[in-house]
Parts: C-alpha cells; sequence; structure tokens
C-alpha cells in the first residue's frame, strides 16, 4: 500500500481517552453547549477497561461538573470512616496519629470507589447529553495541520501485518479532526509524549518523575472487614532500596484493595518492585487480614509524581493535555483523580469561550493559567516538595521535613522554596557493579504469588499475529547496554514479566524476548529502562488489560 486513504470525520472536539479527565471535558463542552459535535476515543475494549486506581476519591471534581452526582447515581457507596497510616518494621509497626498531620492529608468526606466504574458512569451521562464514545479504538497518530498544529488523529487501524506494515487485510483506520484536541491519554501516554516534543513543551519544568502502583483485588473473611477503613503504609520491605509505600482500602463487598507503589528513581538495578509487593503482604499485619481470603483481580500502573514543577506546557497550536497526561497526582494523598476531572471542566471552559469567539486550532491558554492558578495548582503547590525532599533525604528526614513545609505551605510560605527533582528516574538507575544483588523469598501461592500467575488476573489479551506495541530503538541496545552494564533491569521492574534475556545452553550471548502479549499498559519499560530505549506505543483498540471494578 504506497498511498494510505482515510476517510475523515469532523468535529468541533476531539477527545482522546475516557478516563475522568477526557469524560468531564466532554460532559461540561456538552453542558456548556449541547450543539457542540464532541467525540471520545478509548483505547479500551469498553470504558474502564483500563482504569486502574487507588483508589480514594476526593469528590470535589465532581462536585464542581455534576453536583447533584448523588440524585444520578454515581457509585460512590463507600465513604471514608477510618484514617490510618502506620511506618512498618519486617515484624512490627508503628502507629502514626493523624493529628500533627496537615489538614490535606484527612480523607474524612471522601469515598473508596472503584475508578472504573464511575468512568463507566461518567460515560452513561456524557452519552445522555449527545457525546459520541467509541471504545476500542486506539489513536496510534496525530494529524497535523498546514501550519504545524494539532489538527487531529488517526484511530482504529486494524490488522497490521506483524511487521507494521500495511497488507492486504489491514484497515487502515480514519481521520477524526477537531477544532482543538484534548489529549487525556494518562501516565506516559503516546501521543502526549509526542506533543511534548515537538513542540518543546517541557522545556522550563523539571523532568516527570513517576511510580509503579500494584495492586490486587482481595475478598476477605468478612469477621476481618471493615468497610470505609483507609490504612496507608511506609517503610519495610523497601527500606533504604526505594522510596514508595501501601494502600489498603475496604470497599464493599468484603473486599479491599491492597496495593503498593515503588517509585521509580530507585538506584538499584537489581530491585524487584513486584516481589517487593509479594514480600509486603507477608507482613504480619497484612498478613492476617488476608488469611482465609481470595485474590481476585491484579494490574498496574505507572503514575506520574513529579508534582507542580514537573508540570510542562500544557497546550499547544490546536491541542491541550489533560490530568496525568501533564501530571497532576498529589503525591502524599496518592490521589489524582479530582485534578484530572477539574482539569476536564476547565479545558472544556476554555475551549467553549474560543469557540464562541470564532477560535480553532491555537493555544487554549486560559486553560494552562486556570490550572496553575486555580483549585490544581493551589492544591499541587502545597504539597511539590514532599518527593524531592523524599528522593533526596530519604524517608525518615522527609516525614518531618515534608510534613513541616505542607504544614508551612497550608499557611501561604515555604522554608524550601521549590525544591528541584534534578535526574529522570532513568537516569537515577546505577550500574549493576555498584549494586548488591537482592534475595527474594518464592512466592508461596497463597498471599504471594508468582507475576505470570498474577498478570492472567488482569485478563490481558493482545493479538499475537499483530505486531508488537513495545518498540526498540536500536535492536542491539538490550543485549549491549542494559544486559552488561545494568544486569537487565527490564526482567525486573515490568510487573508483568514482558521482558526476558533467555540464554542458550551453552553459553554465549543472551537474546532479548519481548512477550508483548503479557502487557498490562503500565508503561514503566518506558520510563525506566536506562537507556531509554523501549517506546511504549498504543496497540490496536481494545488489546490490553480488561480490569474487573479496578
Amino acid at each position: 500500500m504506497t498511498e494510505i486513504q482515510r476517510e475523515a470525520m469532523e468535529y468541533d472536539v476531539v477527545i482522546v481517552g475516557a478516563g475522568p479527565a477526557g469524560l468531564s471535558a466532554a460532559i461540561r463542552l456538552k453542558q456548556l453547549d449541547a450543539d457542540l459535535d464532541v467525540v471520545v476515543l478509548e483505547k479500551g475494549s469498553e470504558v474502564g477497561a483500563h482504569i486502574l486506581s487507588g483508589a480514594v476519591l476526593d469528590p470535589v471534581g465532581l462536585d464542581a461538573l455534576i453536583p447533584d452526582w448523588k440524585e444520578k447515581g454515581a457509585p460512590l457507596n463507600t465513604p471514608v470512616k477510618e484514617d490510618n497510616f502506620y511506618l512498618l518494621g519486617e515484624e512490627g509497626k508503628v502507629r502514626v496519629p493523624n493529628w500533627p498531620m496537615p489538614p490535606l492529608m484527612n480523607n474524612h468526606g471522601n469515598y473508596i470507589v472503584s475508578m472504573g466504574n464511575v468512568c463507566r458512569w461518567m460515560a452513561e451521562q456524557a452519552e445522555e447529553l449527545g457525546v459520541e464514545i467509541f471504545p476500542g479504538m486506539s489513536c496510534s497518530e496525530l494529524v497535523y495541520g498546514e501550519n504545524g498544529e494539532v489538527k487531529g488523529v488517526v484511530a482504529g487501524v486494524f490488522g497490521l501485518e506483524a511487521d507494521g506494515s500495511y497488507g492486504p487485510n489491514t484497515e487502515p483506520g480514519m481521520e477524526l479532526h477537531g477544532k482543538y484536541v484534548f489529549l487525556s491519554e494518562g501516565v506516559r501516554g503516546s501521543l502526549s509524549k509526542e506533543v511534548i516534543a515537538k513542540y518543546d513543551l517541557a522545556q522550563d519544568s523539571e523532568p516527570q518523575k513517576f511510580g509503579l502502583g500494584m495492586k490486587e483485588i482481595w475478598e476477605i473473611d468478612p469477621e476481618k472487614h471493615r468497610e470505609g477503613t483507609v490504612t496507608h503504609t511506609m517503610g519495610w520491605p523497601l527500606g533504604k532500596n526505594a522510596g514508595g509505600g501501601s494502600f489498603i482500602y475496604h470497599l464493599e463487598n468484603n473486599q479491599v484493595y491492597v496495593g503498593f507503589v515503588v517509585h521509580l528513581n530507585y538506584e538499584n538495578p537489581h530491585l524487584y518492585p513486584y516481589m517487593e509487593f509479594q514480600r509486603f503482604k507477608h507482613h504480619p499485619m497484612v498478613a492476617e487480614l488476608l488469611e482465609g481470603g481470595k485474590r481476585v483481580a491484579y494490574g498496574a500502573r505507572a503514575i506520574s509524581e513529579g508534582g507542580y514543577q514537573s508540570m510542562p506546557k500544557m497546550v499547544a497550536p490546536g491541542v491541550a493535555l489533560l490530568g496525568c497526561s501533564v501530571g497532576m497526582v498529589n503525591v502524599p494523598r496518592i490521589k489524582g483523580n479530582h485534578n484530572a476531572m477539574l482539569s476536564g471542566k476547565a479545558a472544556a471552559e476554555a475551549a467553549h469561550a474560543a469557540l464562541a469567539e470564532g477560535r480553532a486550532s491555537d493555544e487554549l491558554t486560559a486553560y494552562e493559567t486556570e490550572v496553575r492558578a486555580g483549585a490544581i495548582g493551589e492544591d499541587l503547590k502545597k504539597v511539590r516538595n514532599v518527593k524531592p525532599l523524599w528522593s533526596k533525604y530519604g524517608l525518615t528526614t522527609s516525614l518531618v521535613a515534608g510534613g513541616l513545609d505542607m504544614w508551612t505551605n497550608t499557611l501561604g510560605f515555604s522554608f524550601f522554596g521549590t525544591v528541584k527533582h534534578g535526574k529522570s528516574d532513568a537516569e537515577a538507575t546505577g550500574k549493576a557493579k555498584d549494586h548488591k544483588k537482592i534475595d527474594y523469598p518464592k512466592p508461596d501461592g497463597k498471599l504471594s504469588f508468582d507475576r505470570l500467575t498474577n498478570v492472567s488476573f488482569a485478563a490481558t489479551n493482545h493479538e499475537e499475529s499483530q505486531p508488537s506495541h513495545l518498540k526498540l530503538k536500536d535492536e542491539k541496545t538490550p543485549v549491549a547496554v542494559d544486559w552488561t552494564e545494568y544486569a537487565g533491569p527490564s526482567q525486573r521492574y515490568c510487573p508483568a514479566g514482558v521482558y526476558e534475556f533467555v540464554t542458550p545452553d551453552e553459553g554465549g550471548e543472551p537474546k532479548f524476548v519481548i512477550n508483548f502479549q503479557n502487557c498490562v499498559h503500565c508503561k514503566t519499560c518506558d520510563i525506566k529502562d536506562p537507556a531509554q530505549n523501549i517506546v511504549w506505543t498504543v496497540p490496536q483498540g481494545g488489546d490490553g488489560p480488561n480490569y474487573p471494578n479496578m
């Protein structure tokens, strides 16, 4: 196929991603003008299929968008009743009292939710307003206009040959053009990454920082279940090896979310985040809760942790970045969904005003102004130093310094100013020769599980005949650099067992294998690979995880 012929459809606003940011933008646009043509494109098989979140939801975003959400039946069914925080040692724990914590850390008024179900409900609200939502439609390319503006996206390419070329059975997809395009792809979205690079949007910001969040849903003994209880921990098993911590949320139906986050700026390439998560569940406090229970789902996703100083410029000609495409997670609160919703609302209002003035394909500067000066900026400025202080000074010091900084920021000032992050997470990775190997206990199959068994509980699927969506810039780099200098960290940092170094029986140079069918779309490889040689791209629509109520 020498020239690809595609049909084109015209819209006022094209939105990529049916997460909380994209759906909020769609809803707000139709609230403001029912005649606007708005489309939402979602790569998951259905809305919510790719949504993985903590999730304790601050309803402030929903309050602003749909004030009568309770009457409309939003699935916020479990209010937080109890808030616990512990520092863990290998065998014991120390409860950190709530009273010295800044008010922003209080979960009173928040809800334990399935964000997948919240997004499914939001999609229903959007469709009732006339928004077109197309699930199973991966957006693989941006379409640019004559003046270099973002004009639209290519969506719905199916049936590529194994080498990525177009064959006789390839469906070339279609172009969806918009007067404005919103990218709400979540963390490390491939189109957002392209826009940030093309327009140099990150030139005045700090490197974005990330964490790897892994989560299991458990059904536990009803006698141990405490609906509405929220527990966070720090310390063991990570210790000095990495920053991070856990969350345990008791939702309804005797279920709990058990999650673990590892900050991806760790130095030791021998660290195995997935096995740190599995080891965590053997802590006496956690084991006692889970014993006799049943794991029913698993998933993993990268989390943006850079905060206020890492947010790039959010607009370029014809395009705006929303939610975690920018990085709006409040790290100490482990919350970003409320800011994602507020960002979608702000982008919609800026686009509506521009369209009313007859504008199109320019920069929505009013959106960026609202994000930085409004509620989102206020939320993130107060906690901007927590992550870099932790990275620079470790857990104990950062608890004191970060807590003090959040208190003073609540009062309107900071002793620290704005602390810089410095290196990217890839650059933070140390050479294997400079770090000790870490021995991890074998999973017992009751509380802890091997990685491939757990991946089956993510219900992930990729058509084997399609080209791998995980690309290498250089085929030789994995062995020449990653294996030789870093002991092959990709086989450990991936929470789905996608990457392997296979050594021939007779010895010799290993072969790098990519099992892309296992991918749960966490994008850790795109972030943590020391050589930045692995590039995550979208597979064909509908492929990937199918998270149940995650």
